[in-house]
């Protein structure tokens, strides 16, 4: 079987800076399985010709969510085997710290099956995989430490929480 290496980028792109942080949300994708589980997770794609890794996290975030964010910092890499259509893949996926800019929630990616604001209190248990939920986890504490200057804005003017459906928690898929 042949083997061959793929490389992708994405991100956690936050919205509610400079509020309270109980107001910091994250936008997430739902995407269906084979067997019709649907399953949170990072925004993330092929890196294209010409691109870095970082204009991809912005460019694949706003594809699946609707959503524009700047890249704040590096919250890691994961590195991935699968097989598909014959042969072995080596995938390994670059993840950035995003701050929201503009831009609506919006599902028409063809490969997103639903969109959310989750708070960053729920990441740990709305994501489905592992390794995502450890760089949820490293985004967390790189906010934390974050200056926030005095008087910063929020990006909205209600919090984002109030229209985030509750959902069922997902089998671990990790």
């Amino acid at each position: 079987m042949r083997t061959v290496r793929e490389t992708s980028a994405g991100g956690l792109v936050v919205d509610g800076w400079g509020g309270p942080p109980e107001r910091l949300c994250a936008a997430l994708i739902g995407r269906t399985d084979r067997r019709g589980r649907l399953l949170w997770s990072l925004p993330k794609g092929h890196i294209e010709q010409g691109e870095t890794a970082e204009q991809t996290a912005m460019r694949e975030v706003e594809e699946e969510t609707g959503i524009q964010g700047t890249v704040l910092a590096p919250l890691g890499s994961i590195d991935y085997w699968f097989v598909t259509e014959g042969r072995r893949v080596h995938k390994t996926v670059h993840h950035y710290l995003l701050r929201f800019l503009g831009g609506e929630l919006s599902d028409e990616d063809i490969e997103v099956t639903e969109v959310a604001w989750v708070p960053l209190s729920e990441l740990h248990s709305r994501l489905a995989y592992a390794d995502e939920r450890k760089l949820a986890e490293l985004a967390s504490q790189i906010i934390a430490e974050m200056p926030r200057p005095a008087g910063m804005p929020l990006t909205t003017d209600t919090p984002r929480t109030t229209a985030i459906p509750t959902l069922p928690k997902e089998p671990d898929a990790g």
